[in-house]
């Protein structure tokens, strides 16, 4: 089931017992802002008429004081507000990008969907503790003008009409700055996607001698991240600016006119400090520029990760797995990417137990049809089926408990080789005889801790990696997928690993995607795929008369 969607209004709700708090101590720190000049009025009068203004001077300390305590756990509880939700929202966006497979994320580069989980998750979570300071922050300025009316309406109509000029500012700030903020953003998922690429192939850049282009071709998008920062800065320094010229000119026209007012003795000395100080406080509007920009990255930022969380999940079904040798079934199978067929119409029955191979040109639709059998892609029209069971019906469990996957360019996880093998899904038992069946065993006893070697610590060479992935894909209890996943293996090695393959004591089915006419030989059946079409299936021997099927193999 599809979440609902993200917005920075949900970025904030999750808040939860912060937000009360900050907006508590927010609301105390305003009226704290709005006493104290009333207070300190009170005292200036006291002093200029001979009374005593001690008790005023200590009312007004103990308002300064409440407000810094209300300051520091107003500060304590955003920080702590902004953690959770990060974290919050980091851990829904790796759970979707996991549970949406392989197929899901296909449009997201991975330096992008870092990018977003990272920076956009930290950006989006500042929303809850802005959003309610931000409202906060506009009672002082009311609050003033309300206060201002009470000691002389020309007080408040000199103000309100400054208030309006500074409110002008911040919506022209607002507004361009979300714009800026979700370019910004964009540009530098693009910069970490290319250093992702990098750092990837750095042994073939190192080897090629390539390093100032690649340098070049990563940092190229650096002007335009300049441009957007740029921006950001001269729309928040031309607000600024205009905020700190609108202040000041509200300053003087109360002043100017509170003075009037003094001199004609409508009001007192007391009340024109404290005009002065609410005419200070109303011009300090221009201070939320800060937290609108904090808002508008915050909608940027809620806006890329609502763009990952509407990545469906994998759907699975509830169905278990009848007894069954483990026979496939392709039933009118079409895949296609991007507008184009990847496989076209393809009707396959292939027996359980058998040692398949699956051979073709570049760009034949090999490894679609591999991922398809795994189910890491589902058909845009047709059906897998495994004994019987479309593929979509069965369980999570049921599903990977029967299917094994191993790959060209495996990706090892976990703290150690032994992990990397077992992925928590079998006991050590088993993992050793996976680790010899796939000839892991020699190389992992010859590292200094054996299988418990931290798996960074582990020198391997990319057939060691293959036999590592191919191990850990072993526990498969009826399909082995084998995508190229030897490759990289020395012809000795491979040709041991591909006996144990098409000799399998367990009768499982395994579909054996190849380059390697050996491979296809010692197969008891071969796929032979052609630009997503199947065009001939059966023994190498028979297949190998066609001249375009011995061309496949150079």
């Amino acid at each position: 089931m599809t979440s609902p969607a993200l917005t920075i209004g949900a970025v904030a709700r999750h808040g939860r017992g912060w937000l009360p708090l900050i907006g508590v101590f927010a609301l105390l720190d305003s009226a704290v802002t709005l006493a104290l000049p009333t207070v300190l009025g009170r005292a200036v009068d006291a002093i200029a008429s001979g009374n005593r203004a001690g008790n005023w001077l200590i009312l007004a300390a103990a308002l300064i004081g409440l407000g810094v305590a209300g300051a520091l756990v107003d500060a304590f509880a955003g920080t702590a507000c902004v953690a959770g939700t990060t974290a919050w929202l980091r851990h829904r966006l790796v759970e979707r990008v996991l549970t949406g497979g392989p197929d899901g994320t296909r449009r997201f580069e991975t330096g992008d969907l870092v990018s977003r989980v990272s920076g956009s998750a930290s950006d989006a979570a500042q929303a809850g503790p802005a959003m309610v300071t931000a409202v906060a922050a506009v009672l002082p300025p009311s609050g003033s003008l309300v206060l201002l009316a009470l000691i002389d309406p020309w007080l408040a109509t000199a103000f309100f009409a400054g208030l309006l000029l500074v409110v002008a500012v911040l919506w022209v700030f607002a507004r361009r700055t979300t714009e800026i903020s979700l370019s910004y953003q964009e540009t530098q998922a693009r910069i970490a996607t290319l250093l992702t690429e990098a750092l990837g192939g750095i042994r073939t850049i190192a080897a090629a001698g390539t390093v100032a282009r690649e340098e070049r071709r990563v940092l190229d998008p650096l002007p335009e991240l300049h441009r957007h920062g740029r921006l950001t800065w001269q729309v928040l320094a031309r607000s600024g600016t205009q905020a700190a010229i609108v202040g000041p000119l509200v300053l003087v026209a109360v002043l100017a006119i509170g003075g009037l007012q003094l001199v004609e003795g409508r009001i007192t000395a007391g009340e024109l400090f404290a005009a002065a100080q609410y005419a200070v406080i109303g011009a300090g509007l221009g201070s939320l520029t800060g937290l609108l920009g904090e808002i508008a990255r915050a909608r940027a930022g809620a806006q890329r990760c609502a763009e990952v969380l509407a990545v469906e999940p994998v759907a699975y079904g509830s169905l278990p797995l009848p007894a069954g040798p483990g026979r496939l079934t392709f039933d009118d199978v079409t895949v296609t990417a991007g507008g184009v067929t990847l496989l076209d119409r393809v009707t396959l029955y292939l027996p359980g137990g058998a040692a398949i191979a699956v051979v073709g040109p570049s760009g034949a639709g090999k490894s679609v049809l591999a991922a398809a059998a795994a189910r890491l892609r589902d058909p845009d029209s047709g059906l897998v089926l495994l004994d019987g069971v479309p593929l979509r019906a069965l369980s999570r469990e049921a599903l990977r408990r029967a299917v094994g996957c191993a790959f060209e360019r495996p990706v090892l996880v976990g703290r150690t080789v032994g992990e990397a093998i077992t992925t928590g899904l079998i006991t050590p038992v088993r993992m050793l005889a996976a680790a010899r069946a796939t000839h892991v065993h020699r190389y992992a006893s010859r590292l200094p801790d054996g299988y418990a070697t931290p798996l960074p610590e582990a020198p391997m060479s990319g057939g060691e990696a293959q036999r590592l992935g191919l191990a850990r894909a072993w526990h498969a209890e009826r399909v082995l997928v084998l995508d190229d996943a030897t490759s990289s293996l020395d012809t000795a090695t491979e040709m041991e690993i591909n006996r144990t393959l098409t000799d399998d004591n367990l009768r499982r089915t395994r579909l054996i995607v190849t380059h390697r006419a050996a491979t296809a030989a010692r197969a008891d059946l071969v796929i032979w795929l052609d630009r997503g079409r199947v065009r001939g299936v059966g023994p190498h021997t028979r297949l190998w008369r066609a001249a375009a099927y011995r061309e496949i193999f150079g």
